[in-house]
């Protein structure tokens, strides 16, 4: 099919539609579907012109496709409302190759750019995938990593450079069986709230892995290309986007055809004219829009790794959007009493991961946030040991039981920014080298760390409840800082089994009344003591292609570690049982959780959340 063709066949679908408007729905349905890989070698395949000179390219089909919506945008102002579900419909099964994720998914970014009214759902569609397909990869990366990066090695074909009619057999007849499978159901976005499936083979993981690479670099790339386009400080963005695709090809029209002239097409025919690209929606809407698909999509959801990270990189371009994501994590995890607590544990998780992980979170709002953590803390410990003076009733534990469990998140969030900002939370940090005072006794922290202390030696004893990871670095590099010596404790909870025949062995400082005493064997009892499992969100980034994105945005664990961290580092692992790292620390990774198999406390909840999943210990030699 020629250009001139093409174009008059758009004049003709503009016409029909303005004539018939009862067809849109079917004429957007059919784009739709052209927008996503199988379709377009099913339509078109040997089709190509004879004689032409270039050979017929998904990229110059979709290229088509998209001049003709746009073209229907500027006769049809109201087509975005019919067109949105019909994205939903197409979008590819989760099953269906990597090659048809990525095909229209970079359709669809594209639509986005010239239709900013489709931009949130295009984008929540998008994500919404992301996420079904990290849950799925429950494995560390590095057993499948080196595999993954020989396939790598082979090729790295652009689907929309393949010629219609010599794709590779395999895809395509993969395509071809999954199309069967949901023909009826293209789709399954929006299954938030479904049982992710789990997958031991690795072939599969290996593919879905895959899937989860290429959908988040193009999301990066799309973020990449709106950030570069509209300055974050200025309110009117530009014009000037670069075009996601090629421009298509100047089109000659033929002698043949009666709706031009011989010579030249009239651009300026206003049936037929397409518009110039509206400009992109400026970096502070889409970063609105990604807050609030993190809260309703990525903050509920269990297990995921990497699609988290979608939102550590937007943030990342201003100070301004890390403090509003800081504001929204803060009121979910400390002030938000109606949302359940396993959701304002993983809130506070995902605040001490963010101000530790990201080398663009700043001196000032580490301490900001610290401090805010700090004070919850002070008002928890507070209220608890008012309720043990006046002589509650242990019957009170199960109330305070959730409120427990959102104590416990925080003051591990506060463990873990220690051991990555504790230079940043120096009141002097500013005038001297920190690095000098390690091991230095009379260092001058922030006024709002002086709680930490009492929160170390409270009845809560956050040290026992806390993931065994963070408290063995947090031990460790708070006494390296003459902060708090916290192993006469830890030495306690390793002998202690929380009961009252063991009050002779309660760590120094914590209340032993009866009550307090009374008030331990209800956690025990809740199902609270059993140790918070790893949940770092913004663990270390393991996915090859999109990895790239992250990197210089990203704070990794060598570059803030103590210099005798690598001397202590035999004698904790003899300590701890030869325990993985995880996190990027130099520290055990995930202990079993303790926690009573009656009920489902927020202890387990975490673990069910957890993103580190456990392995067994490998005995020692």
């Amino acid at each position: 099919m020629d250009a001139a063709t093409v174009r008059a066949y758009t004049v003709f679908i503009g016409m029909l539609l303005s004539a018939r408007p009862e067809y849109l729905s079917l004429v957007l349905s059919k784009i739709t579907h052209g927008l996503t890989y199988q379709s377009g070698l099913q339509a078109l395949d040997n089709n190509t012109p004879e004689g032409s000179s270039a050979p017929l390219t998904r990229r110059v089909i979709y290229d088509r496709l998209h001049t003709l919506l746009r073209h229907l945008l500027t006769l049809i102002p109201t087509l975005p409302s019919t067109l949105q579900p019909l994205i939903v419909q197409s979008f590819p099964h989760k099953r269906q190759s990597q090659a048809s994720q990525s095909t229209y998914i970079r359709n669809l970014l594209r639509i986005s750019s010239y239709c900013p009214e489709l931009s949130d759902k295009i984008l929540s569609t998008i994500i919404d995938r992301a996420i079904q397909i990290d849950v799925e990869i429950q494995v560390e990366l590095e057993e499948i990593e080196e595999q993954t990066e020989q396939d790598q090695d082979l090729f790295e074909l652009d689907p929309f450079d393949t010629v219609l009619g010599q794709e590779g057999d395999d895809s395509d007849a993969s395509d071809s069986d999954d199309d069967d499978d949901y023909e009826d159901d293209m789709s399954d976005v929006s299954s938030i709230g479904d049982e992710p499936e789990t997958h031991s083979d690795m072939s599969h993981i290996q593919e879905m892995v895959k899937k989860l690479d290429a959908i988040l670099s193009l999301t990066f790339e799309h973020f990449q290309r709106v950030q570069e386009t509209v300055s974050p400080n200025d309110p009117t963005p530009s014009t000037k986007l670069p075009p996601d695709l090629p421009p298509l090809p100047p089109l000659t029209p033929s002698s043949s055809s009666p709706l031009m002239s011989p010579l030249e097409f009239p651009t300026s025919d206003p049936i037929i004219q397409v518009i110039p690209r509206p400009p992109p929606p400026t970096v502070h809407a889409q970063f609105q829009s990604l807050l609030s698909i993190f809260d309703r999509l990525i903050l509920p959801t269990f297990k995921s790794r990497y699609t988290q990270f979608l939102v550590f990189f937007y943030t990342s371009f201003s100070p301004e959007f890390a403090d509003i994501f800081l504001g929204l994590l803060v009121d979910r995890a400390l002030f938000q009493t109606a949302v359940p607590a396993v959701t304002r544990a993983a809130a506070a998780a995902y605040i001490g991961s963010f101000v530790s992980r990201g080398n663009f979170v700043d001196r000032a709002a580490t301490r900001r946030v610290v401090g805010v953590l700090c004070d919850f803390m002070r008002s928890h410990v507070d209220a608890v040991e008012e309720m043990l003076r006046v002589g509650a009733s242990v019957s009170s534990g199960s109330t305070i039981s959730a409120q427990n469990g959102v104590f416990y998140a925080i003051a591990q969030a506060v463990f873990l920014i220690f051991c990555f900002r504790w230079r940043d939370l120096l009141e002097d940090a500013e005038d001297l080298d920190a690095e000098d005072l390690v091991g230095k006794p009379g260092k001058k922290w922030i006024p709002e760390l002086d709680v930490v202390q009492r929160v170390v030696h409270s009845v809560l004893n956050p040290l026992k409840i806390c993931s065994t990871n963070v408290v063995h670095q947090f031990a460790h590099i708070a006494q390296a800082t003459d902060f708090v010596y916290c192993y006469t404790i830890m030495d306690a909870n390793r002998r202690s089994e929380y009961s009252a025949s063991s009050a002779d062995r309660q760590p120094s400082g914590l209340l032993t009344s009866a009550s307090a005493m009374r008030f331990s064997a209800a956690l025990l009892s809740s199902g609270i003591t059993a140790e918070l499992n790893t949940f770092f969100p913004f663990d270390p980034y393991k996915l090859a292609k999109s990895g790239t994105y992250i990197q210089s945005i990203y704070r990794e664990w060598s570059s803030v570690s103590l210099d005798e961290d690598e001397d202590d580092e035999e004698e904790e692992e003899e300590e701890d049982d030869g325990l993985e790292d995880r996190a990027g620390m130099d520290i055990p990774a995930v202990i079993d959780s303790r926690a009573s198999s009656e009920g489902l406390g927020l202890g387990e909840s975490l673990g069910a959340m957890s993103i580190s999943p456990v392995r067994p210990t490998i005995p020692g030699p």
